[in-house]
């Protein structure tokens, strides 16, 4: 990426984003428009490309964006005060639904990442994914009291096992040609954190509804 978009005032530099989000969010990657891309920032496609040398590098640069926006608005102070594995992924989960509440293109632009086959982005989003669950483990879930695991439990693996079953939810919608539903899925999550709760953590660890 040309280092003069960051040069651009941070109104333009969003109206770009905010334009390649939606046109992303709507379509196949290959058949995302450039063009109405430019057209819906205010700028020449020209112009588009000299920030970003080409399509693939303007979508793997937002989605960095998305990411960074996501651990922006989650981490918080009270983010960090929570030290209960499961409380913490009940928090994250609901703060990041008010976030794709007031954003739909974010969901939308997120399914396309997901699931992207045979594209030309798709080796690289692969590698990012791939990456990204252990990276952010150690990065943001080092405070928390693993003491409250039974023995031999690995911590890493059940958040893992979380982010697969949404996966699964989210594929079963979009094989029915369902509407992913932000709140229910947050229904499903809340479920699937009780059930794992009962079966990771020591007895004396466990609450009443659990």
């Amino acid at each position: 990426m040309n280092e003069k978009f960051y040069s651009l005032s941070e109104e333009k530099q969003q109206s770009i984003l905010n334009a390649a989000m939606e046109v992303f969010a709507l379509n196949e990657y290959k058949r995302a428009s450039t063009d109405l891309i430019a057209a819906k920032a205010g700028v020449s496609k020209g112009l588009l490309f000299y920030y970003f040398h080409n399509k693939k590098e303007l979508f793997l640069y937002l989605y960095d964006y998305v990411i960074e926006i996501m651990r922006r608005e989650v981490v918080s102070q009270k983010f960090r005060e929570i030290t209960d594995f499961f409380e913490l992924l009940e928090y994250s989960a609901a703060e990041k639904v008010k976030i794709l509440a007031k954003n739909p293109y974010i969901m939308e632009f997120a399914m396309r990442v997901f699931y992207s086959e045979k594209e030309e982005v798709s080796e690289d989003l692969q590698q990012v994914t791939t990456s990204q669950t252990r990276n952010l483990y150690q990065e943001y879930f080092q405070h928390l009291d693993t003491y409250k695991f039974r023995e031999g439990i690995d911590q890493v693996y059940i958040f893992k096992m979380l982010v697969w079953m949404a996966d699964g939810y989210m594929h079963d919608m979009k094989m029915n040609r369902r509407k992913l539903e932000l709140y229910e899925l947050q229904k499903e999550f809340h479920t699937w954190i009780r059930m794992l709760k009962r079966l990771v953590y020591r007895e004396e660890y466990l609450d009443e509804d659990d």
